[in-house]
């Protein structure tokens, strides 16, 4: 049956004439006449009685007038979702992201997206970095963030977004809290408060420490940026950050210095070298290249070129 013959029936029990269901459609009132015939012979069963001209719903054409309305309302339904996918209004967007831009400026980023695409889906999970690249490789995210250029191996297409130096921080009373800028010799034998060992940052101080034999006395370990902000608060001790951790330090008793050689390194936006982002995904995309651009002019983040 063609779905000509539908609308022209569902019309017609609508307004009771062909008539009134030719104006509807905006077809000839003989067009209607013949598709109604055409959809009985279809059916294999009488609609209507036919008397002088006149047609008559049969009980069985009540009965499939009930089917033909839930089908007219999913053929609407599914009109009213092209036009939100077209319009960028349908669909979900799924973020693998290391913790700090979770607590951070991904928070600014959904609720922008969210005002544009009220009716998409955003879910963030927080991942480590290993973790965000196998999701990359097996398609379980739409894009990641990470600080880390090295992907390619696990089917990453990885895109620069801007560069980042470290800061060290401290409770306002620590004696470092004092220097402009913090030497890493300084830093001998002072007490850290420190991510856990798989993390990137981790990796990176570690290395830098024992190139130049700093010895440090590691008093906690913590998953979150968050968390290590937190006991530097506390006074526990002092930490190296990702400069956008600063925005964890508002109404805190911790300030930040810039370090001395700095230890630099780039966040970088992941995505699929096999799937195509949907067009809801490329959105969310633009909102971080957003507040991205926002946190250069803060000074936040030292460098900021995105080749799009």
């Amino acid at each position: 049956m063609k779905i000509k013959e539908i609308e022209a029936f569902d019309a017609f029990m609508k307004h009771g004439t062909t008539k009134a269901a030719a104006e509807t459609l905006g077809i000839s009132q003989s067009m209607v006449s013949r598709l109604l015939i055409g959809l009985e012979e279809e059916l294999g069963f009488a609609l209507f009685k036919r008397s002088r001209n006149q047609l008559s719903p049969t009980s069985e054409a009540f009965l499939y007038h009930a089917s033909v309305l839930r089908l007219m309302a999913s053929i609407r339904d599914i009109q009213k979702d092209a036009d939100a996918i077209s319009n960028n209004q349908l669909g979900s967007v799924v973020v693998a992201a290391q913790p700090i831009f979770c607590d951070t400026f991904l928070l600014d980023v959904i609720k922008r997206f969210k005002q544009n695409h009220p009716n998409v889906g955003v879910r963030v999970i927080d991942a480590g970095l290993q973790e965000l690249l196998k999701m990359i490789d097996n398609n379980t995210c739409d894009v990641a963030l990470g600080i880390t250029l090295e992907a390619d191996t696990y089917g990453a297409k990885v895109k620069s977004l801007a560069r980042c130096s470290a800061r060290c921080i401290m409770h306002r009373t620590h004696p470092l809290a004092k220097q402009d800028v913090v030497a890493i010799t300084s830093l001998q034998n002072q007490t850290f408060v420190e991510l856990m060992a798989d993390s990137p940052l981790r990796a990176r101080v570690d290395y830098i420490m024992q190139t130049v034999d700093i010895k440090r006395h590691i008093a906690a370990e913590m998953r979150h940026m968050r968390g290590v902000c937190a006991l530097v608060d506390r006074g526990l001790g002092v930490a190296v950050i990702d400069p956008i951790a600063e925005l964890l330090l508002q109404g805190t008793a911790v300030v930040s210095k810039p370090m001395e050689p700095t230890i630099e390194w780039e966040i970088a936006l992941l995505k699929s070298k096999h799937k195509p982002l949907s067009n809801v995904a490329e959105s969310f995309c633009e909102e971080i290249y957003a507040e991205i651009d926002s946190l250069h002019k803060m000074g936040i983040l030292t460098s900021f070129d995105i080749q799009k």
